[in-house]
């Protein structure tokens, strides 16, 4: 039996080497790898294959791997035969050179999200300790690919791979998703493949739960959320490349002389709250004119040591956008093109520069002619990770040095119970905590501590202090608690402080209501005000049916302390009563209780049928009903995109705000609308003037080409949603442009009846014309932005279309389904005008 046994064993081996191709050729001869059959000889090393030693190469034919099952010509049947590694003897898969697309780019079919997940994967992967190892020392000869993103080929933002486990470490190769860049492959440049499409979108590559994850001398290649390892909690780049545009970096990681390529302005989305990011050593080229940032938003924080900018042009270097921030960051020996730089000019106590600071150690050391990154500081977390073997090294220095060179925290973070503290009420508690890298708890060193003494005491021990408000002054001020330690560690904390509250103002005189000639209704009241007050009361008007306010409808409100004491009458008006309800308040008080002064107009002056508004005391509340004379504010999921799923905000959809540096009426949610039907009559001609201002900077206008629209609706029914509108369109042809053409709508249903106009001035401050001249529309858009003079794509836009009637319909509508905040708009002026 043995004997059988040793001869069956002896047979599959000959038949497993003999079905090695002998027509094999390395593909690459300047770094051959050879295919033996059970066997692969790469740089001189015998690799030996088996279940936890594959190999994959794409040249092999079927019937030469049919035998083996160690080897495959496809990455994702490779995947399919994994055995779970260990830290000390990882699942190791060997790829030869070559191109492995993860999923066909020639099928026409979608991708969609499975059920749970955000978006949909190329492959999903489930082993700890994977090692994937490229064979050629040119990563760009070893190339895993996909070629799809959000709306070109995929329902959401295709990524590549999904990886759940310890451990990935990836090494010698790429990973591309050439949605929108060219797969280009030298040593054979027929499997190059072209872009699938020119406008980028989310085109992501890799998803890793777990810990513990290395990349060496791998290429990283995307435009827009080129996605490294996100949800991992410790990664660690070494050697690596990187192309992107926003939004693309993992939050986390330790990037070691890394490169780095920026065709837009905020790379990372967020950073790790707690610990954030760390560049040693790196190259950072930026092709933005105006700006280049770090992160889009202020998450948490980052630190840069020896990194240097390179640009053809002289771009504003920064952190975030959002410079109110409690966040700071860190620098040291940063330069621009050569010449040493500060991040975030326009507000330095952002940055924290360590060059001469003992915390410093935690990233570098210099130990007498030579410079060692402290990864192992970095990553040891609390199981003494040391993915570059430094540990020895950094023990030797310490025994020197007589002080510790692991476990520096990186980060020291102030938290407060509350963000608000009155004079005369409960006191806040404010902690400060220590951080390691990836949110490991460090031991606490002695802090100082620095505020405003007139505005705030505190109360007890290094690192927790009772903060109580103890101002005098007139009005409500922000203050910020700075934190420091002598290593160098910073913290901040801003509070707002109010002085006590004082009791509501009374009433000297009730409100009263007047009405001039010129149907002026102006809101007389006095309050009895301490000295050094100012009125801030909330005054709100309503039509109602009655003198004693029923039926009421808020029509204008102030939104910033500012009492709006008139109101001007309009034929929408008639048949009303006007309700003036005012909150007595001044800037330091409670608010009181409500008065009211109800007037019914005799009379309404004879003018022009109109509207216009600044937004400014537009009321945001969601109002269903649908009368005339009034707007009708909610949101709505039309039927044209029934297709994308999201769901409509029934709470709020719009805003009055300050945001990106644009203030104005904005949407905070997909769906928000807002409708005006106008009084009762026949209505010929209508014209409307709307400035807008989208906080997309690019010219794209809205987040992505998922149904993201803003509809400009004229002679529309408000009820049965009937009419015309000028639609501008976020497409999957541009990726800084956006279409505009005119729509018909039947009772919900929407279909183009122009061309469409491809266009570059969907910038802020946008001046938007719509207006019909019979059955005729036309609609004219320009901009103040300046734009590329030589940009093909149209600078301003003229468009018409033909209505198939003149209809008698007089109502206005903005139907927005683009995502709110960044991706929103900002409406700041409207006005409408009616001919019967």
């Amino acid at each position: 039996m043995r004997l059988l046994t040793t001869i069956t064993f002896f047979c599959i081996t000959m038949m497993i080497t003999c079905t090695a191709q002998s027509s094999y050729t390395p593909l690459d001869m300047n770094d051959p790898v050879y295919y033996k059959g059970n066997h692969i000889i790469y740089r001189e090393n015998k690799i030996e294959l088996g279940p936890k030693a594959i190999y994959i190469d794409c040249q092999l034919d079927e019937q030469t791997i049919t035998h083996n099952p160690y080897v495959f010509n496809n990455f994702n049947k490779a995947m399919e035969h994994l055995t779970p590694g260990t830290e000390k003897a990882p699942m190791t898969v060997y790829i030869a050179p070559g191109v492995y697309w993860i999923d066909d780019p020639d099928d026409p079919a979608i991708r969609y999200p499975k059920a749970g997940d955000s978006c949909p994967f190329g492959i999903e992967i489930h082993c700890q300790w994977l090692k994937l190892q490229g064979l050629n020392a040119n990563p760009r000869n070893v190339v895993l690919a996909v070629a799809r993103g959000q709306s070109q080929g995929a329902y959401g933002n295709f990524t590549m791979m999904k990886y759940v486990g310890d451990g990935l470490n990836i090494n010698d190769m790429t990973l591309g998703n050439f949605c929108n860049i060219d797969l280009e492959f030298p040593l054979k440049p027929k499997w190059g493949r072209k872009k699938r499409m020119n406008a980028i979108t989310q085109a992501q590559l890799v998803f890793a739960y777990g810990d513990k994850h290395v990349c060496r001398n791998v290429h990283f290649l995307s435009r827009l959320n080129l996605g490294i390892f996100w949800c991992a909690k410790r990664t660690f780049y070494h050697h690596c490349y990187f192309e992107m545009t926003d939004d693309s970096m993992g939050d986390t990681g330790v990037y070691l002389e890394c490169k780095m390529k920026f065709f837009s302005s905020m790379p990372w989305g967020s950073t790790q709250r707690i610990g954030g990011m760390v560049l040693l050593n790196c190259d950072l080229q930026t092709l933005c004119k105006e700006q280049q940032l770090i992160s889009k938003t202020n998450c948490g924080p980052a630190s840069l040591i020896d990194v240097r900018y390179h640009s053809p042009y002289s771009p504003y270097l920064g952190w975030i956008p959002e410079r109110d921030t409690n966040l700071r960051f860190y620098q040291s020996n940063i330069t621009m093109n050569g010449k040493q730089v500060w991040l975030e000019e326009k507000k330095k106590d952002l940055t924290k520069d360590i060059t001469n600071k003992r915390v410093l150690e935690a990233y570098r050391i210099i130990d007498g002619k030579d410079t060692i990154y402290n990864t192992y500081n970095l990553l040891c977390g609390n199981d003494d990770w040391d993915p570059m073997n430094i540990k020895p090294r950094i023990v030797s220095i310490e025994s020197k040095l007589g002080r510790s060179l692991h476990h520096i925290p990186i980060h020291l973070m102030l938290q407060a119970e509350s963000d608000t503290l009155t004079t005369g009420q409960a006191s806040t508690t404010m902690i400060a905590t220590m951080y390691r890298m990836s949110g490991y708890k460090a031991a606490m060193q002695p802090l100082i501590w620095e505020y405003d003494h007139t505005l705030l005491k505190m109360e007890g021990d290094n690192s927790q202090k009772m903060v109580t408000s103890i101002s005098m002054r007139d009005s409500t001020c922000a203050t910020t608690v700075n934190v420091k330690t002598e290593d160098g560690l910073v913290a901040a904390y801003k509070l707002i402080v109010k002085p006590q509250e004082m009791p509501a103002p009374s009433f000297k005189s009730q409100p009263s209501l007047k009405i001039n000639k010129k149907g002026l209704i102006s809101l007389n009241y006095q309050l009895n005000l301490p000295e050094k007050r100012y009125d801030c009361s909330e005054v709100c008007w309503y039509k109602c049916t009655s003198s004693s306010g029923d039926n009421a409808i808020l029509v204008k409100v102030n939104h910033r302390n500012n009492p709006q004491l008139t109101y001007q009458l309009t034929a929408n008006d008639a048949g009303y009563y006007i309700m003036a309800a005012v909150t007595p308040k001044h800037q330091t008080s409670l608010k009181g209780e409500v008065a009211r002064a109800v007037i019914r107009p005799r009379y309404i002056p004879n003018q022009d049928y109109s509207y216009e508004t600044d937004f400014t005391d537009f009321p945001i509340q969601q109002q269903y009903q649908i009368k005339n004379g009034f707007w009708t504010v909610d949101g709505y999921h039309p039927k044209d995109i029934e297709y994308y799923k999201w769901e409509v905000d029934s709470i709020q959809n719009w805003i009055y705000t300050t945001h990106k540096g644009q203030t104005g009426l904005m949407n905070v949610a997909r769906g928000a609308r807002l409708r005006f039907t106008p009084i009762q009559g026949t209505y010929m001609n209508m014209s409307i003037d709307l400035k807008v201002s989208p906080l997309k900077t690019a010219g794209q206008g809205f987040g992505s080409a998922t149904g993201q629209y803003m509809d400009v609706c004229l002679k529309f029914d408000t009820k049965t949603l009937t009419g015309y509108g000028l639609r501008i369109i976020r497409t999957t042809k541009y990726s800084d442009a956006v279409d505009f053409y005119f729509v018909k709508y039947n009772n919900g249903k929407i279909k183009q009846i122009s061309k469409e106009i491809s266009a570059i001035c969907y910038q802020a401050p946008c001046y938007i014309k719509v207006e019909n001249r019979g059955k005729q529309l036309i609609a004219d858009i320009r901009t103040d932005y300046h734009m590329k003079a030589d940009d093909p794509r149209a600078h301003n836009v003229h468009i018409t279309a033909e209505m198939d009637t003149c209809t008698p319909l007089g109502g206005f509508a903005i139907q927005h389904t683009g995502s709110g905040w960044d991706n929103a708009s900002c409406l700041q002026h409207l006005k409408i005008n009616w001919k019967k």
